[in-house]
């Protein structure tokens, strides 16, 4: 019965306080002015929505490949691997990876910058 008369009184608190939050709210009235974007007070000239170039997109994606590339490299070298050839081996495929990647968007002519 306690737990019944507890959670009424929790649900009774918690209608109150979500009423009393609705009623002194700052109410807000849509208008065209204020949903319009802000230029210096200026009415906007063109769009604001401008399309995407796709090459802006490609290009960031290759230099994070290939910064992510450095960092997983340039960590073998610090690290003790006794076995030289351990780690020519690996830093040998994970760049031929990239290479075969590159090539491959090469000859699809993604590297094109205007077409």
């Amino acid at each position: 019965m306690k737990i019944i008369v507890s959670t009424l009184m929790m649900v009774t608190i918690i209608n109150i306080f979500l009423l009393l939050t609705m009623a002194i709210s700052k109410k807000t009235k849509m208008s065209r002015e204020k949903n319009s974007p802000f230029e210096c007070g200026f009415s906007p000239m063109s769009s604001t929505r401008k399309p995407f170039s796709i090459q802006f997109f490609l290009m960031a994606t290759m230099f994070l490949i290939f910064d992510i590339e450095i960092s997983v490299i340039l960590p073998m070298t610090s690290t003790k691997m006794t076995n030289m050839m351990e780690w020519i081996t690996t830093s040998s495929m994970t760049i031929t990876i990239l290479m075969m990647g590159l090539m491959h968007e090469w000859k699809s002519n993604m590297l094109e910058w205007t077409k």
